[in-house]
């Protein structure tokens, strides 16, 4: 689906476009004439040449070094324009019997080449355009000014009521595209799958724990995991690896505990598994079947430049409370922290006295 980057990428991509076609228009009419006049014994005019060079240069520039594209555009339109009016102001001098229609033949190329090229860039079509328009006006000495201001008029009239079109076009469709990615992700906050792992995320677990069963003879264990390294692995391998990573670890944790019992990414690299009606000694060993599990999938890991091994995640344990599951989600991750000082690879449980105090014990 789009969105807003990646539309404000294609508006960028078109002014390239833009700015490519309006250098390549320019080389070659400057070609032409430099051609035309060589064919005709004569030398060809400085700006006409020089037109080629900017142009040329221009080329090289916006390939490697431009951001910005349609502020450069303004630049080099401004620019080429006011070579090509002191390439019709040469020319003009050079002929001998003065002739009206090499103004407005010469008016009509620039014009030409504004129209094909700056046609969603009304300022760049203008930058080009006027000096030669003034220009030729001037060297007429006003003698056919009806004539030469209906061919100004005209293209400037057409195209400011295009580029009042466009600018209307292009603010209703970024206003729908911002629109659309905001409701996008109203709707992926809204949504309690996580779209990677295919788990429950966040807002699926508190869902899940208003509907827990209340006849049960054990109560629910937290259990709290975290994969070791990870930002690491990211660093060494790349995001698009570390996301097949964490599908394949989320799958082996799904597939390690009981269908009853919910699991859950909890963000980033960390997934919880609230485990259903069962005891210390259950809860420690589903831990321990996770944590092996994960270790089995031999995903290779290499988070430093000396120490190479695979895959594996940490554990917090701590028994759900019924009045306050925040108190819960804290104590398994006290757990979990003590775990990772441990070595990581390790399980650690909180166990409550009667005073609420947290008593932590290792398991491995």
């Amino acid at each position: 689906m789009i969105n807003i980057y990646s539309y404000d990428e294609l508006r960028k991509s078109k002014h390239r476009l833009s700015l490519l076609l309006f250098l390549l228009l320019n080389i070659a009419l400057s070609i032409f004439y430099v051609l035309n006049t060589l064919n005709k014994s004569a030398s060809a005019t400085l700006p006409s040449v020089l037109v080629a060079i900017f142009c040329g240069i221009a080329l090289i520039v916006c390939n490697f070094k431009l951001k910005s594209y349609a502020h450069e555009l303004n630049f080099f339109a401004v620019c080429i324009g006011m070579l090509w009016a002191w390439h019709i102001n040469i020319r003009f001098h050079s002929i001998v019997a003065v002739n009206s229609d090499f103004l407005l033949y010469s008016l009509m190329m620039i014009f030409f080449i504004s129209a094909i090229s700056l046609t969603d860039n009304f300022i760049a079509f203008c930058l080009h355009s006027l000096p030669s328009a003034l220009t030729v006006v001037v060297l007429d000495d006003f003698a056919h000014i009806l004539t030469l201001l209906f061919t100004i008029a005209l293209p400037l009239l057409s195209f400011s009521l295009h580029n009042l079109m466009q600018k209307r076009s292009e603010a209703f469709t970024s206003d729908l595209v911002k629109r659309l990615s905001d409701e996008r992700e109203k709707f992926s906050d809204l949504s309690m799958i996580d779209p990677l792992t295919g788990l429950y995320n966040r807002r699926g677990l508190y869902n899940r724990l208003d509907n827990l069963p209340g006849d049960q003879k054990f109560r629910h264990y937290i259990l709290l995991l975290d994969i070791d390294h990870f930002k690491a692995y990211n660093d060494n391998y790349g995001h698009t690896m570390g996301d097949s990573a964490l599908v394949a670890v989320a799958v082996a944790i799904r597939d390690a505990v009981r269908s009853r019992d919910i699991v859950v990414r909890y963000g980033g690299e960390e997934f919880l598994v609230l485990l259903i009606d069962v005891d210390e000694s259950s809860a420690i060993a589903s831990a321990e079947a996770v944590r092996q599990a994960v270790l089995d999938l031999k995903i290779p890991h290499k988070f430093n430049d000396k120490v190479s091994t695979n895959v594996t995640l940490s554990a917090g344990i701590a028994v759900m409370s019924d009045n306050d599951i925040d108190a819960s989600l804290r104590a398994a991750d006290t757990a979990l922290y003590l775990a990772k000082n441990h070595g990581r690879n390790s399980i650690e449980i909180a166990h409550y006295k009667a005073d609420r105090q947290i008593i932590l014990s290792a398991k491995s």
